[in-house]
């Protein structure tokens, strides 16, 4: 087992939870087999453990500088970023003809997920690339893919994304940077970007900002919003670089983790001369960005997991080296002190980090292979023989994808941090001490909550829109879905009591949006007040049924009687065991709370604080 991950499990969870070798059946990856996805896998982890690992800690510690003329860091994070960019990883998913490896997105994510895992700080950079090259790739003309597209994938390019501004913080509709016509068909931008993640280096050639901006006489709020690409410096026809473009920074912000990462605050246009080029049509703009934020949504809760399986492995490795204190029932000082991983209370941490970090990285790796059936309409193993159309698996997954977004971005944010934190607890008074990297793991991890929205922002889209939307088509077709997994388990006398456990969880929920139903179009501002603790209900039942997922699989394993397997097959029947004994119950006074309509945070007057 490496430091960066339990490659068992990431062979369980590709090959026997996802069945992601099928994928090599369809058109797109035919060329593919699973040799070929596990010899990208063995290069990524080689990579991450070798150029991307060693470095953690020293970026960490040595942050990025900024003198008033240029951006400072350490010479290994450039190394490893053209490492990167060398093997093909931007480009992975991408197709043959531009350079790509033609992979399916779920194991672009998984090899990806070993780079945030090793080192999230220096991840960050291809990480925005990544999502903002598919951005032009999708929305963009074909003048701006043939002069942008290449160079991103590349990685002489690298890119952001640049919505947040200081009046408006998450609040788009509240954005005021300007962005007016030209008679050449450019626009010239000016306005102030905060909190913008990679927004200044001198690791690529350039930058390729995406800003969103309004164009003068358009609508109010959100349906006012346009997508402008905006380089560093501007880029000629031929692909040359020209002069800069009016894009200043004003200034580094110094985080609590992602160090690595340059945080900064942008300045467009202070000299009137910010040239930008607009992406696809006029005041879609937030349409255009969403792609790329839902993408991030699920990248940040993968980055979550992985900085919780860091520290879980870390605090594993640890509680099995570490000598102290003795069992209950042994009163003698004489005899030798065990190994912390013999007190009950360490195991019992140690399973909530297990179930926590590979429950998260499951459903992070499920989100992935969605967006395969949605972009080439793979049938998933239940529907093979059912007569389903492709085009109708592409639209389910991408129902089912909306419904799951806000989850695999937020409940990893919450619970693999918690996982971060019982890692310190392990270690004692070492694990809070920079001699140790459980600390600078939580610090890390601290930013995911925010990052790509708020639990709160979340929360409200789940409950508000996600899960009621077309007449809860999403739910309705997620409770299929479940009901299916629980229909397996019940055949094996060992899952039996999961299935029904899970079974009256998801009655929960519908219970809730049945009882909230009403209050949603009478009085929002009531249903929405602890929008919040839905979104924990709905993931933990989530998480569930992820776990149900994975305890079948591991079933069938223990079933073919490998015998150097029995322990890991084992492990993930007890870590299944300890989420429906410890975490599923929690749900269910968390329902009550919902249908009592409770109004608390209602009738708190601002001045009582």
């Amino acid at each position: 087992m490496s430091g960066i991950i339990n490659r068992r499990d990431l062979d369980f969870q590709l090959f026997e939870v996802l069945d992601t070798e099928a994928l090599t059946a369809r058109p797109r990856y035919a060329e593919h087999s699973k040799e070929t996805f596990l010899a990208v896998l063995d290069t990524a982890e080689a990579m991450a453990t070798e150029k991307f690992a060693p470095h953690n800690h020293k970026a960490d510690a040595n942050e990025p500088t900024f003198d008033g003329q240029r951006v400072t860091m350490i010479p290994e994070v450039r190394e490893a970023l053209q490492a990167f960019s060398t093997a093909g990883f931007i480009a992975a998913a991408h197709d043959f003809e531009r350079g790509g490896m033609q992979l399916p997105v779920v194991m672009t994510q998984t090899a990806f997920s070993l780079f945030k895992s090793a080192n999230v700080g220096t991840a960050a950079y291809p990480f925005l690339t990544i999502g903002n090259a598919n951005v032009i790739h999708r929305f963009g003309s074909e003048a701006q893919k043939a002069k942008y597209l290449g160079p991103l994938l590349a990685g002489r390019f690298f890119g952001t994304m640049a919505l947040t501004e200081p009046q408006a913080g998450s609040s788009l509709s509240d954005i005021t940077t300007s962005a007016t016509p030209n008679a050449d068909g450019t626009y010239s931008l000016r306005g102030n970007k905060i909190f913008i993640s990679a927004g200044d280096h001198e690791l690529s050639e350039n930058i390729v900002h995406l800003v969103l901006a309004k164009i003068p006489g358009g609508p109010p709020g959100v349906k006012g919003i346009s997508l402008f690409i905006v380089p560093k410096f501007r880029v000629n026809d031929d692909g040359s670089l020209g002069q800069k473009n009016d894009v200043t920074l004003t200034g580094l912000i110094h985080k609590m983790g992602y160090r690595g990462t340059t945080s900064t605050m942008l300045a467009f246009g202070e000299q009137g001369q910010c040239i930008g080029e607009l992406v696809g049509e006029e005041h879609k703009g937030l349409s255009y960005m969403f792609h790329m934020m839902n993408e991030a949504r699920i990248g940040v809760g993968m980055g979550a997991v992985m900085l919780g399986y860091r520290g879980y492995l870390a605090s594993l490795d640890y509680a099995r080296e570490r000598p102290q204190g003795r069992a209950p029932t042994n009163k003698s000082a004489t005899e030798p002190q065990v190994k912390i991983i013999e007190h009950a209370d360490v195991r019992r941490m140690l399973l909530a980090q297990k179930a926590y970090v590979e429950g998260g990285y499951a459903l992070c790796l499920y989100c992935a292979r969605l967006v395969d059936e949605q972009r080439v309409g793979v049938c998933p193993p239940a529907k093979r023989n059912s007569g389903q159309t492709e085009s109708e698996t592409a639209a389910e997954a991408s129902l089912l994808l909306d419904l799951l977004t806000p989850i695999a971005k937020s409940w990893p944010s919450q619970w693999c941090l918690e996982a971060n934190s019982l890692a310190i607890q392990i270690h004692g008074g070492y694990g809070y001490t920079r001699e140790y990297p459980v600390e600078q793991f939580y610090r890390d991890n601290r930013l995911n909550p925010i990052h790509e929205g708020t639990h709160g922002i979340q929360a409200l889209d789940l409950l508000g829109r996600k899960a009621v939307m077309n007449g809860g088509a999403a739910m309705k077709l997620f409770a299929a879905e479940l009901r299916k997994t629980c229909a397996e388990a019940k055949s094996d006398d060992a899952l039996a009591a999961y299935a029904s456990e899970l079974e009256t969880a998801q009655g929960d929920v519908a219970a809730t949006l049945q009882a909230l139903a009403p209050v949603l179009a009478s009085n929002p501002t009531l249903a929405l007040a602890n929008a919040v603790l839905f979104l924990e209900a709905f993931g933990h039942t989530v998480i569930a049924w992820i776990w149900l997922r994975q305890a079948l699989a591991a079933q069938r394993g223990l079933d073919q009687g490998i015998a150097a397997d029995v322990d890991f097959y084992r492990g993930k029947l007890a870590a299944c065991r300890w989420f429906y004994r410890w975490e599923l119950p929690k749900t269910r006074q968390w329902h009550e709370l919902l249908r009592s309509l409770d109004d608390t945070t209602l009738t708190m007057p601002p001045e009582s604080f």
